[in-house]
């Protein structure tokens, strides 16, 4: 799976279209494959960039997609082209939708408490097929108790919303616990369990949810800086080719 990859700044984007990824998604499903899955936008490039550990954490995962147009535009210009975007929230809706129409179980990890709890009613709802095994918020100072539980019910997939790196770190470190496709899906549960609406149809389509994101959220404009100094490197890297 690490043979097709796309060096961007030093991480290392797999290269295939969302349907080839669902595609591989189902058979690991299954066949109770355990994968990591990350998916670095720019911001994210960058922090890996300043940490080894990290950087390393991030190429041996399973999965490395591209979350953010700014990838995509940066693997363009550096002339080594990768299909599409695809997002985090989207894959956490597609392994979803998956869970449910093979009956199988899913464990929710972080967020707000009652982002946590709305995102396991949804689960409830609206997709009965699902074996909801568990669920936590992100506000816990024990590991143990957490990869305790998760080591007893052996969920098929665990999402983990602990905000980056921290719940790659996590997950790099106890994956083992449980053969499940686990993947660090950041804020994704905000806008699954209604609690923040995302980004118009119109928008994702222009490759626009960074600026409704920036316009619904204003502090992130600092979080947004990362991407002009993420397209710098990605000149200076196209000059020394």
């Amino acid at each position: 799976m690490h043979k097709n990859r796309v060096n961007i700044l030093g991480t290392e984007f797999d290269n295939f279209t969302e349907k080839q990824f669902h595609h591989y998604l189902d058979d690991d499903l299954d066949i109770k494959a355990n994968k990591f899955i990350v998916t670095p936008n720019p911001e994210i490039v960058l922090s890996a960039r300043k940490d080894n550990n990290f950087s390393q954490i991030i190429n041996n995962a399973d999965y490395v997609i591209p979350d953010g147009i700014g990838i995509i535009k940066g693997a363009k210009s550096l002339g080594t082209p990768i299909p599409e975007r695809i997002t985090g929230f989207d894959t956490l809706k597609y392994l979803i939708e998956a869970a449910n129409r093979k009956q199988l179980k899913v464990y929710l990890l972080g967020a707000k408490p009652e982002v946590i709890q709305a995102s396991a009613e949804k689960i409830k709802n609206d997709y009965p097929q699902i074996d909801l095994v568990g669920f936590h918020d992100g506000y816990f100072k024990d590991d143990s108790i957490i990869v305790q539980e998760i080591s007893e019910k052996q969920p098929n997939v665990v999402l983990v919303a602990l905000g980056s790196p921290k719940q790659e770190i996590f997950i790099n470190k106890y994956r083992k616990s449980a053969d499940a496709i686990w993947i660090g899906v950041g804020g994704s549960f905000d806008v699954f369990s209604g609690t923040k609406k995302r980004a118009p149809i119109i928008m994702q389509k222009l490759n626009l949810e960074w600026l409704y994101r920036l316009f619904k959220e204003p502090t992130r404009i600092g979080r947004m800086l990362a991407i002009p100094k993420y397209m710098n490197l990605i000149n200076k890297e196209k000059k020394n080719k």
